[in-house]
């Protein structure tokens, strides 16, 4: 087994990157939120690494001021022995999709859980979509790039719907 960071360790981390607090907010509530869900799944029978996600979720975004952000924040992650994490912040800003639910892992939960938290809070897929979408047509991004961004957002529906039936109970039960 890799080194494991906590919460804490993780936070720490970011704050020694010089991580902007309003993104360091965001990674707590994306690891939260991962936590959460990686626990219901979890009781339901999965059996997926909380310290893991727990590692990868807290600093995911640790590099989000530099550009390619997800590569930045992975190598780092790397150089600190924390390989199997930079593999999911390697991934997580464009996650190729998510596994069947009878193969769920961890990295499905960083990236669910980045996609359903808005800055701190969880606020659900339909919210962080059109803000993702407003964000994207502010920054000149065309209708190509919109496309993708609702397509990604089915997607993420759909897998979403299968975390219900699993567990027995509404995503938003499971988030709030």
């Amino acid at each position: 087994m890799s080194k494991r960071i906590t919460k804490e360790e993780g936070v720490k981390l970011l704050r020694e990157y010089n991580t902007p607090e309003h993104v360091i907010r965001h990674c707590i509530a994306v690891t939260d939120t991962a936590c959460k869900i990686a626990e219901a799944i979890n009781a339901a029978g999965g059996s997926l690494d909380i310290q893991l996600i727990t590692g990868a979720a807290i600093i995911h975004d640790i590099a989000r001021v530099e550009k390619d952000h997800e590569k930045v924040g992975a190598q780092y992650a790397e150089s600190i022995g924390l390989s199997e994490e930079a593999g999911i912040i390697r991934k997580h800003m464009r996650y190729p999709g998510f596994s069947r639910i009878d193969e769920v892992n961890e990295a499905d939960m960083v990236c669910l859980s980045d996609r359903v938290v808005k800055e701190d809070r969880y606020v659900g897929i339909d919210e962080r979509i059109e803000y993702i979408v407003d964000k994207a047509r502010k920054g000149g991004k065309g209708e190509d790039v919109i496309r993708e961004i609702y397509t990604k957002k089915e997607e993420t529906k759909e897998f979403i719907h299968d975390i219900e039936k699993l567990t027995g109970r509404s995503f938003d039960d499971i988030c709030g």
